[in-house]
């Protein structure tokens, strides 16, 4: 990379130094280098896809095959958030990097995977189709509910049962099935929460005579993770029931955008599809929900 940005500080830091850590972890060093870089955006790029060829050529060489495919992943996109008066700056800048620049994160010879935050179909649809007809694939929740309602999907939970036994054959020494079962359901379907709530419930095991633990004894893990997502604001109960009601969004305007990011980052909403995309409250979250509107007449 040859085009020259200059940042003063660099000279000073750069000794021992790890510049990635420090983008990370100073906030006036990154808004100095992003204060640098602008203006150069084409530029950068430019230089950023001629690397890539020469990486891809390199790869090709090392391999003895020419027109061998080389994939590029490039992750924990999906991790950019804004937090506090700039949140919704940064959501801004997501939208502008995947449509006001969309020719740039195509780079020629090499085939490449964005992981993009789960917020960005919502905020701006049609992604795929800016980056070259790219196809955008979500990784929605397993189908524990049947389409758009609450009643538990049979086959979406022998399906996780399966994920289990793949991993622990003998799980049925730890969980009840119906114990195994009901943390599916309590987990929505999305993976890492299931997982996460399996591995809630294992501290708690003295002795080899509570096992298999009943739906009964996996109730602390579930409130433990109920914990950990309140309190929440009477605001977004009102909306996370409209989005409950409606199996939609309900994203209204932009200004909105930071909270709806906020509730699938965190999993406040989950995302599944049956043929179409449709959201739901976390289940152990609907209680809370229903009680509030109840409450409140809201």
């Amino acid at each position: 990379m040859q085009t020259k940005v200059e940042v003063k500080e660099f000279a000073a830091r750069l000794p021992g130094v790890d510049i990635k850590a420090a983008l990370k972890s100073d906030p006036d060093f990154k808004r100095r280098v992003q204060e640098a870089a602008r203006g150069h955006v084409a530029q950068l790029a430019r230089e950023a896809h001629d690397f890539l060829a020469e990486a891809v050529r390199f790869v090709r060489e090392r391999a003895s095959e020419p027109a061998c495919k080389v994939v590029l992943l490039i992750d924990s996109v999906e991790r950019i958030r804004g937090v506090g008066s700039e949140a919704m700056a940064v959501y801004e800048s997501v939208r502008n990097l995947f449509f006001g620049h969309a020719e740039l994160l195509r780079v020629p010879l090499l085939h490449i995977v964005y992981t993009i935050p789960p917020y960005l179909s919502v905020l701006g649809p049609g992604t795929g189709a800016q980056i070259g007809g790219a196809v955008p694939r979500r990784l929605v929740s397993t189908h524990v509910f049947k389409d758009r309602s609450r009643d538990p999907d049979l086959e979406g939970l022998a399906v996780l049962r399966t994920v289990v036994e793949r991993r622990y054959a003998d799980w049925s020494q730890l969980f009840d099935q119906k114990a195994l079962d009901q943390l599916a359901i309590s987990s929505g379907g999305d993976l890492r929460e299931f997982f996460r709530l399996i591995r809630l419930c294992l501290p708690a095991v003295r002795d080899d005579l509570q096992l298999p633990l009943s739906p009964t004894a996996v109730k602390a893990a579930e409130n433990a993770a109920r914990s950990e997502m309140l309190p929440i604001p009477g605001e977004h109960l009102v909306w996370l029931q409209r989005i409950a009601r409606t199996h939609d969004p309900c994203l209204e305007k932009d200004g909105e955008m930071p909270t709806l990011a906020h509730f699938l980052d965190n999993r406040l909403v989950l995302n599944y599809r049956n043929g179409s995309d449709w959201y739901d409250v976390h289940p152990l979250l609907r209680e809370l929900v229903d009680a509030h509107v109840a409450r409140t007449g809201a």
